[in-house]
């Protein structure tokens, strides 16, 4: 069963229970976190931004989890920190290149900059309600980066495999919590999360995600410490009805599988890290100017 907490307390932020069952379990589910108006105007942008893509001008540039294939390692991945860019499901594409179906259900994301330069996506962003959800958390100066509307495409939707956070998104110490907003309902069928309760203590973070010094981008391993790989019967189901929020804690370990239904799941993501920790110059997303100050952001 999903391990779920009201959100009805009256108080900004979260209660002392929700705090204590994110510290055990590395992930909450909070429903009814945002309003069926949000949900309308964040999906209607979300379109929006899908029929403005040119396809002629457009790299194919493929999101790949680097499960088997090496992660996206050109330059406009690598230079969208702080953009709004384009990325394909992996399977949009037949073997000789040509596009599957429509573009509308052909991206498998749209990223990493939307919180900077879309003000629709900056103005839920930066809302009160999320800063209070934040300092719950005990953040002094979060800052914002890797903003992302996923959409988990009707039947080519790619499955995410086991990982943690903080593994692309690397502080020391570490620091990194997402917020995961449902845009839509999310469901075994069409590719929700499952989670290992717990992990987030249990199973350190070895490798980061780096910029290699010759180009590209890898895999470096960062400890030697045995990790278990827990079992499949590990992981808890978390279905999630639009409006939900889920807070990630950066270590737990999570995962989402293929949509192979014939209903998408678009959801609304973004990382918090602590301004005070340090964010190491080959973390892979890196942006000219300074991650934004979640506390000194403005809606406009």
């Amino acid at each position: 069963m999903p391990r779920t907490m009201s959100s009805s307390n009256p108080l900004p932020g979260l209660n002392e229970e929700q705090k204590k069952r994110f510290d055990e379990d590395g992930y909450l589910v909070i429903p009814n976190f945002f309003s069926p108006d949000d949900i309308h105007n964040l999906r209607k942008r979300a379109s929006e931004l899908l029929e403005e893509l040119d396809l002629a001008t457009h790299p194919k540039t493929i999101f790949s989890t680097g499960e088997t294939d090496p992660h996206v390692g050109d330059d406009y991945f690598l230079s969208s920190g702080d953009k709004i860019r384009f990325f394909f499901e992996q399977d949009a594409f037949d073997e000789a290149g040509t596009l599957q179906v429509d573009k509308t259900r052909a991206i498998n994301k749209i990223g990493h900059g939307l919180h900077i330069l879309d003000p629709t996506y900056r103005a839920f962003t930066v809302r009160p309600e999320v800063q209070a959800v934040a300092r719950s958390l005990g953040f002094k100066d979060p800052r914002i980066l890797q903003s992302m509307i996923i959409f988990k495409q009707p039947r080519i939707g790619g499955r995410v495999p086991p990982h943690q956070d903080s593994t692309f998104l690397c502080t020391q110490p570490l620091s990194a919590v997402g917020m995961w907003f449902a845009l839509e309902d999310c469901t075994p069928e069409n590719g929700c999360m499952y989670f290992v309760p717990g992990s987030h203590k249990t199973t350190p973070i070895t490798k980061r995600f780096v910029r290699m010094p010759n180009g590209g981008t890898d895999f470096i391993q960062i400890s030697d410490k045995e990790v278990h790989e827990p079992a499949e019967e590990e992981y808890v189901v978390a279905p999630t009805p639009a409006g939900t929020l889920v807070l990630i804690h950066g270590s737990v370990l999570h995962k989402s599988g293929h949509n192979l239904s014939d209903k998408s799941r678009w959801i609304y993501t973004f990382h918090m890290i602590e301004g005070e920790a340090t964010y190491p110059a080959d973390n892979w997303l890196q942006t000219p100017a300074p991650f934004t100050k979640l506390f000194d952001a403005s809606a406009s």
